[in-house]
């Protein structure tokens, strides 16, 4: 008989915070809470409880008292006592690990010390995974927690990849170099890519798009990130929800004239991308609907994330010679079929041929949406950064 193990993720951002409860090996998620709008008066609790027997899931909503995200975790370990689970291990979250983690770590005092010495790295992630790490460790003192790193999956970069070209001091001095990020998601939907064909996944090439509110593209050869479209930072890339992606950088100098850093920083990251081209949303879904009533500048923000996309994709058949499969996830890649249309469509010198009956169908889960004469597959896979933590957690807890 295969023992049953509790794992809980943590995923402690500095406006939400999500808990998952996972079951593995069945990889049942038993229970999920959501924590959002952390920081502001309007804080909320979400849990949701699978229930047995086919029932419909049991839901909770409520105000939340989340001044901040240390709050927010202590809520969500709340809700897991309240419902009885006792976990055999943690995984946590981790948005940046610099070049010192190339894959998940047991977490110690150490390992603490070097994610704070990340935190210059990514200022707005790290400092909130700290908090919740130390919150859950506190409370949970006698399992495993171990930390799952954004940025692990593509410490197989090599150096013609990640540099910039720029003084090489910089690199060796300050660390200035890209490392990629979403890496827990390209590296989960390749292995269930591999998965779906029935092969290792040191046979293939793969090209996955991870497109949501961030977004960011991974040239995966024989399992390994060859090539990512986000740089030191989650703004380098693709457009993106609200960031910019890739733009030239005397673009930034002028804007730090006109509007100061801080000024500039806030154009770039939480003014740019789909809402700044659009003037109206940074969500997909609006934008796509105000497209087919008419709207010009939504129609035009749509086209250029497609553009952009379809580019990047090009760029990655250079490097890996041939592609067996171009694989969509995320929120848009997964639910857009306009974007998926349209990244396709730049796609045929590839070979990537794109079935429209199959792409405007709906169908859920991974699918191939290929036609039948493609030399390149088009699979949709649905994204689980959280359950992918979770396996990765069992494996490093040995729980």
């Amino acid at each position: 008989m295969v023992q049953k193990r509790t794992i809980a993720v943590v995923n402690c951002g500095s406006s939400s915070v999500k808990l998952d409860v996972f079951f593995l090996p069945s990889e049942d998620n038993p229970l999920s809470v959501l924590v959002e709008r952390v920081g502001t008066a309007e804080a909320r609790l979400v849990q949701k409880r699978a229930s047995a027997g086919g029932e419909p899931e049991q839901r909770e909503e409520h105000a939340a008292n989340a001044p901040d995200s240390a709050s927010a975790v202590a809520l969500a370990l709340d809700e897991l006592t309240r419902a009885g689970f006792v976990p055999d291990a943690v995984g946590h979250r981790v948005v940046h690990g610099g070049e010192r983690f190339a894959e998940a770590a047991l977490i110690d005092d150490a390992v603490v010390a070097a994610i704070d010495a990340c935190v210059p790295l990514a200022p707005l992630h790290n400092p909130a995974n700290l908090a919740g790490l130390a919150v859950a460790r506190a409370r949970l003192p006698n399992v495993p927690h171990v930390a799952v790193f954004d940025t692990a999956f593509h410490q197989t970069l090599g150096p013609e990849a990640f540099l910039y070209a720029i003084p090489r001091a910089l690199h060796e001095q300050h660390g200035i170099r890209r490392y990629g990020f979403h890496g827990t998601s390209h590296g989960y939907v390749a292995e269930r890519a591999a998965r779906f064909f029935g092969r290792d996944p040191t046979t293939l090439n793969l090209v996955t798009l991870h497109l949501g509110n961030g977004c960011s593209a991974c040239a995966i050869s024989r399992g390994r990130s060859v090539d990512t479209s986000m740089g030191m930072t989650p703004l380098e890339g693709l457009m993106m929800g609200t960031r910019s992606g890739d733009v030239d950088p005397a673009v930034v100098l002028r804007l730090a004239r006109m509007h100061g850093i801080d000024g500039a920083e806030r154009l770039l990251l939480k003014e740019s991308g789909l809402l700044g081209v659009s003037r109206t949303s940074h969500d997909m879904r609006d934008l796509e609907q105000a497209a087919a009533e008419g709207n010009a500048d939504a129609d035009l923000a749509v086209r250029i994330f497609a553009r952009r996309v379809a580019k990047v994709v090009g760029s990655y058949a250079v490097l890996l010679g041939d592609i067996d499969a171009v694989i969509f996830t995320g929120g848009i890649g997964e639910n857009s079929r306009r974007v998926r249309r349209e990244v396709c469509q730049g796609l045929r010198v590839l070979g990537a041929l794109l079935d429209d009956r199959k792409n405007a169908g709906d169908l859920v889960g991974e699918r191939d949406l290929a036609s039948s004469d493609s030399r390149v597959r088009i699979l949709v896979i649905p994204t689980d950064e959280e359950r992918a933590i979770a396996q990765e957690t069992a494996r490093l807890a040995r729980v």
